[in-house]
């Protein structure tokens, strides 16, 4: 997901402009037309509401500009209180709150712009992006839906509501957002990992695969990344491509389930005692990683069974492995049929 600060729009500052000379015109003229004298008070009263809103604006962004956002924020909340129809003050109240990690007040801001301004781009990606980050997903997807009614073709927009689909696991309803944004932005690395993720839970990996190959030539290389891959890899038997990724991914980035994934492609490879090493190397840094644990209980499982079932010590070590891992995580029934099998 990008969090990637918007401006207020150009349409809504050129609005402003306008309005501000329109009515500083009016009010610097002498004596008036007649036309002018003959306006109701109403109308007039309006118009000094207007100046002042925009001149709250106004300085708000030259104090943010410089770095005041304390003063900034006062500001705009000052021209909220003289004009609450102005749509560009709850944005750069909303964008000062998101700013200070104050999400859910930042969220309170977007959705008046957005409810101010139904049409104004920027209030509902801007209102999208809060509620993703406050994990109200459900609700992220619908402001991202309206943002891209909008204007279909922004990159960011389409990122994640990608992101928010995957989030809530519908990789399909994810798919054409995903595939937009890279075409909107084929360099985008972050666009090409969530393309690759899509494709990954939706059982296509040999796409995935190619997506996250792309990403790399785009990105630098993290951890997710070559999790990932290695994953579609496996996912592919590419068990050999699979190795050199981890092996690449450990010495970068040592985790738990890095080495946990080392040894699975090891063990697929027939190294099995690479990878009972590696396995232990991944309870090493987290004793209650249990896939590991696993790994350990079947690669000794294994030693006990190759020695005609003499090697006691080995089913002693593989049920100690096993059952721990139930300890922790009891919901895996093939686990519960090798302790129920050999304990």
């Amino acid at each position: 997901m990008s969090n990637t600060h918007r401006g207020v729009s150009v349409v809504a500052l050129v609005g402003l402009v306008s309005l501000s000379t329109v009515v500083g015109g009016c009010s610097s003229s002498g004596g008036g037309s007649g036309s002018e004298r003959q306006r109701p008070r109403a109308s007039r009263d309006q118009e000094v509401i207007d100046v002042a809103a925009i001149e709250s604006v106004t300085r708000a962004e030259m104090l943010r500009a410089e770095g005041d956002l304390n003063a900034a924020l006062a500001e705009f909340e000052r021209a909220i209180e003289v004009n609450p129809r102005l749509t560009v003050a709850y944005l750069g109240a909303g964008d000062i709150y998101r700013e200070r990690g104050d999400y859910p007040e930042a969220e309170r801001r977007y959705a008046q712009a957005a409810r101010t301004e139904p049409q104004n781009f920027d209030a509902q990606y801007k209102h999208g992006l809060t509620l993703q980050l406050l994990n109200r997903v459900t609700e992220a997807v619908r402001a991202y839906l309206r943002a891209l009614s909008i204007r279909p073709e922004d990159f960011e927009a389409n990122l994640n509501l990608a992101t928010a689909y995957l989030q809530l696991q519908e990789p399909g309803q994810a798919l054409p957002y995903a595939q937009r944004a890279v075409r909107l932005n084929p360099s985008s690395g972050p666009a090409r990992v969530n393309l690759g993720s899509v494709y990954a839970a939706m059982n296509r990996h040999s796409e995935a695969v190619t997506e996250y190959l792309q990403a790399a030539e785009h990105m630098t290389l993290s951890a997710e990344l070559l999790l990932n891959l290695a994953d579609s890899y496996g996912k592919t038997e590419r068990y050999a491509e699979m190795l050199a990724t981890l092996e690449q991914l450990v010495a970068r980035n040592p985790s738990a389930i890095a080495y946990e994934r080392l040894g699975f492609a090891r063990f697929r490879i027939k190294e099995y005692d690479a990878a009972l090493a590696s396995f232990q190397s991944a309870l090493a840094i987290d004793p209650n990683h249990y896939p590991a644990l696993n790994g350990v209980g079947v690669c000794m499982l294994n030693r006990y069974v190759w020695s005609d079932r003499r090697d006691r010590a080995a089913l002693d070590e593989a049920m100690r492995a096993l059952k721990r891992s139930l300890q922790i995580q009891p919901s895996q029934p093939r686990i519960v049929e090798l302790v129920t099998r050999y304990g």
